[in-house]
């Protein structure tokens, strides 16, 4: 008997930090006292570990067990330190043998009957075992999530109960990655489906292929949210980097990461409820918002002006800078959040302003501010409006199909591979220029500034209004901006985009 210490770790944001598990037993009450910073939820491993000891036919030991979790400045939270400190029991107390441990890092939170369940943070903890040199052991589903993401030079290896350490870390069988056969549902859904929207397909296409922000709005029942929800079906599939990180996210806020690892881009859709720790993360423990889980692919935000101000006007850093700052006492947390953001909107309380057939209630003051809920400075940094009207009633009887997700998907893929050809080219010559001073031709650039003082721009629209018209002009595979394309951008400034949106906050 004697000290002995086990690898382990904890999340703190998107990272794991590692953190050495040292057992000592000595004379005292029987009992177990955990010391370095372990919150309550560690606390309680010291009763979940006796339970699973006695039920996987160990002893406990009759002697104080002191538990030092090493550095002890840092704050230990979660339940992935159950199983290293039960390893580190166990070889103290010389019923398993130590050979092979030293290895090994251990995570995973222990049952009553001793059968090792997984945590959050899988493929965290997969990149520091790698990091460190070890083999990562825990239980066999999250050794299988750790195994999805693939990662080079580390061992996941699934242990599912304490008592299959009698027979040692050699006996373990490495986990295997799941076939990236996943994502039926959502290769389901077909933009032929949405009837009667040909013009926001088209909207669609120039968002996808930018990539830019995009707010729909139209009346209750046109389609914004179906138009939304296929978005993600013509985009290209996530790159190998896209997908490390778009898992990394998902794996530490615990959420499936089985369509990412499948090169899915991700899609979150939250309700207008969500708190501003919701949207862009916060919470004890810190945790990933919705935000970061929408890193790499779209965020819609359906309602908008539903959405509480405050929460909204949290986005616009985000937009930015691809990135969430949140500070905390003890650090500050930083989380990815490269997103599309594709928001829905009603024009009015009742929905019907503007839509034929259907009277509007509201006064002009309810719907301006209604609208002004949105806020400007957020209106500023999406790139495309689009007016959604609802559809012929005939069309829809008739079920009349319309431009497909494979259509619109190859005309997404010609437009980036174009803009790539283009901006290496530029690069190779060493002519790289701003979007709005390089590619338009003396026509174009004399009808943006025209465009621009009619409708009120900013300089930040400004520069959206000519990014969106440069990514027309890949879709057409050219390599100056005419006057068709500024036309085409300028025309995807709404009205709120216009006086509301201008203003450079």
């Amino acid at each position: 008997m004697g000290a002995f210490a086990v690898h382990a770790a904890v999340l703190r944001g998107t990272e794991a930090i590692p953190v050495t598990v040292e057992v000592d037993l000595g004379g005292g009450i029987p009992g177990m006292t955990v010391v370095g910073m372990p919150d309550s939820a560690v606390l309680e491993a010291r009763t979940r570990i006796r339970c699973a000891l006695r039920s996987c036919g160990f002893e406990n030991p009759r002697l104080h067990a002191t538990v030092n979790l090493a550095p002890s400045d840092v704050r230990k939270s979660g339940t992935g330190l159950d199983l290293p400190i039960a390893v580190g029991m166990l070889v103290a107390t010389g019923q398993v043998s130590p050979r092979g441990l030293d290895g090994c890092l251990f995570v995973g939170e222990l049952g009553l009957s001793g059968d090792c369940c997984g945590v959050r943070g899988a493929m965290a903890y997969a990149l520091l075992a790698r990091d460190l040199g070890l083999s990562l052991v825990s239980a066999p589903k999250l050794a299988r999530e750790a195994a999805s993401a693939r990662v080079e030079g580390c061992a996941c290896l699934g242990l599912p109960s304490l008592s299959v350490l009698r027979k040692g870390v050699d006996a373990l069988d490495e986990a295997v990655a799941a076939p990236d056969d996943v994502g039926v549902a959502a290769a389901s859904l077909d933009y032929a489906d949405v009837v009667d929207q040909e013009a926001a397909k088209r909207a669609l296409v120039v968002v996808a292929a930018g990539p830019h922000g995009m707010l729909m709005m139209g009346p209750p029942g046109a389609g914004k949210t179906m138009l939304a929800r296929r978005l993600p079906t013509i985009l290209p599939r996530l790159g190998e980097d896209e997908r490390l990180e778009a898992m990394l996210v998902h794996s530490v806020s615990g959420v499936s990461v089985e369509e990412v690892a499948a090169g899915i881009r991700p899609f979150r859709a939250p309700h207008h409820s969500v708190s501003r720790a919701g949207l862009v993360g916060g919470g004890r423990p810190v945790t990933p918002g919705e935000a970061s889980l929408a890193h790499r692919g779209v965020l819609f935000l359906d309602e908008l002006p539903e959405f509480a101000p405050s929460v909204l006007q949290a986005l616009r850093q985000p937009i930015e800078d691809g990135e969430v700052s949140v500070v905390r006492v003890e650090g500050t947390y930083r989380f990815p959040c490269a997103f599309q953001l594709v928001a829905a909107a009603n024009p009015c309380p009742c929905g019907h302003a503007g839509d034929r057939g259907h009277p509007c209630r509201c006064t002009p003051q309810e719907i301006a501010r209604y609208q002004g809920r949105i806020g400007g400075a957020l209106l500023d940094r999406i790139d495309v409006f689009v007016d959604v009207t609802r559809p012929q009633a005939g069309r829809v009887i008739e079920g009349a199909g319309g431009t497909s997700s494979a259509e619109m998907r190859e005309q997404v893929l010609a437009g980036r591979e174009f803009a790539s050809w283009r901006s290496a080219r530029a690069e190779a010559a060493g002519a790289a220029r701003g979007v709005a001073s390089g590619t338009l031709t003396p026509d174009a650039a004399l009808m943006l500034e025209r465009m621009a003082e009619r409708l009120s721009l900013g300089g930040r629209a400004i520069a959206r209004t000519a990014r969106v018209a440069r990514t027309i002009a890949d879709l057409k595979e050219s390599e100056l901006v005419g006057p068709a394309e500024v036309a085409e951008a300028c025309s995807y400034r709404s009205r709120l985009g216009g006086g509301e949106g201008s203003a450079d906050a």
